[in-house]
């Protein structure tokens, strides 16, 4: 049975992911909030932006890093610690996990999948400091997808707004949730699910021919004009 490593939540996007793959794979979850509990699932109750990571010894198949933040403040009202925040969660995170176990992954021919936001291609106002951090994520894939092209497949997942915790403030009520489907030329945001659906793709072997790719799952808000 292949090994998938989740670092992010309990709630959302990687509990999804979690819950499409803990039946055939054995997964290793990062996160301070517990998972329910599976028998392929491993949980550390860590914050890799802030602990030690755990020695993995066995073959890591799989990487997913989702953790994210959604800062959104005019220009003015962004301090530099609101970026430097945003960036050590999105970017220093994955570049720290990467680091500690790119032996694994390297001798597994793994998939490792990262998230970025369809506000890196679709100027936002009050974006600028995910925006910028996000970039940098997609910078990173297609860098790390060149250096180990023959031995870890890199791809990025660019979602537009999702049913999260993370989104909450985003659909509060009624009119909130009207309000931003109505956006979206699909007349909808995202599920969690239909985000996992994508990862859990990604990493399986039916994309093994696929590397170095962001792919927005937006809606239409970003490439489609009604």
């Amino acid at each position: 049975m292949k090994t998938i490593l989740v670092i992010g939540g309990s709630k959302g996007i990687g509990n999804a992911i979690i819950n499409q793959l803990k039946d055939s794979f054995r997964i290793i979850n990062f996160s301070r909030s517990e998972v329910e509990p599976h028998p392929n699932i491993t949980h550390y109750s860590i914050d890799v932006n802030t602990d030690d990571l755990p020695e993995l010894n066995q073959e890591i198949n799989g990487l997913v890093y989702c953790p994210g933040s959604i800062n959104l403040k005019p220009i003015n009202r962004l301090s530099l610690d609101d970026f430097r925040n945003d960036f050590e969660i999105n970017v220093i995170g994955a570049v720290k996990v990467i680091q500690s176990y790119i032996k694994q992954l390297r001798n597994s021919n793994a998939s490792v999948v990262l998230f970025s936001t369809v506000a890196t291609k679709l100027g936002m106002p009050f974006h600028a400091s995910v925006a910028a951090s996000k970039s940098a994520v997609e910078g990173l894939t297609k860098s790390l997808a060149g250096e180990f092209a023959t031995k870890v497949r890199f791809n990025c997942i660019a979602p537009t707004v999702t049913d999260t915790s993370l989104a909450e403030k985003l659909l509060r009520n009624d009119k909130q949730k009207e309000n931003m489907e109505n956006r979206h030329p699909l007349r909808k945001y995202l599920k969690a699910e239909e985000v996992a659906s994508l990862a859990t793709y990604l990493l399986s072997d039916s994309s093994s021919a696929i590397s170095g790719q962001v792919f927005p799952i937006d809606a239409g808000i970003v490439s489609l004009k009604l």
